[in-house]
């Protein structure tokens, strides 16, 4: 009796842990008249969503539900609700999420957005660097939220990074960026590819 009890009680921990894990989150923009409905994902993976709204104060096409393509790392219009004029809306939606791509799914324009990376990344720039410019220019355009800091500007950070490296790097003397990538330095990390190479490493 007592394995029971505890094999349902670990199954009802699994599944509110499951339960929490959302890979899509809905986000609304409020415009003239109406409220923009939309899904933002945030994992590496392309997912099909579908949502149903209920509720009052609004009005919304009557058309049938569909699948709707949302990217990996993207941010997707899903639903448009039209507001009644000195009304408050209230709503509630169901959402669908499916990681099996079906061909019939609406294919929408996409925003691209920046993640969190399974590692965080900060990148320190010396004032030497050379290469500097295009890694964050790269990064500024990449699919991964990232942290800079130009070691001229923060005396205060750059004695820290000093005394980390010892007296047998001079930072002023790097042509490289100094790169922090959950919490491991690296000075030989100078291209964007190099960078995602070393971040997919377990």
């Amino acid at each position: 009796m007592l394995k029971i009890k505890l094999s349902l009680l670990l199954l009802l921990f699994l599944k509110t842990i499951n339960a929490q894990v959302k890979p899509i989150k809905i986000i609304e923009k409020k415009i003239p008249n109406r409220l923009a409905l939309y899904a933002i994902n945030e994992s590496m993976q392309d997912y099909d969503v579908m949502i149903t709204v209920t509720g009052t104060n609004f009005r919304q096409s009557k058309a049938k539900p569909r699948l709707v393509r949302v990217p990996s790392a993207t941010k997707v219009h899903l639903k448009t609700l039209v507001l009644l004029r000195g009304k408050t809306p209230s709503y509630t939606y169901d959402l669908y999420i499916n990681d099996s791509l079906s061909r019939r799914a609406l294919k929408k324009a996409f925003e691209k957005i920046q993640v969190k990376p399974r590692k965080q990344i900060t990148v320190y720039v010396p004032t030497g660097c050379i290469s500097c410019d295009s890694l964050l220019h790269q990064l500024s355009n990449g699919r991964y939220i990232y942290a800079a800091h130009k070691l001229s500007e923060n005396l205060e950070m750059k004695n820290q990074l000093q005394r980390s490296f010892g007296s047998g790097t001079h930072l002023d003397s790097l042509k490289a960026p100094i790169v922090n990538l959950g919490g491991r330095l690296y000075t030989r990390i100078e291209t964007h590819e190099a960078l995602l190479e070393e971040l997919d490493k377990e």
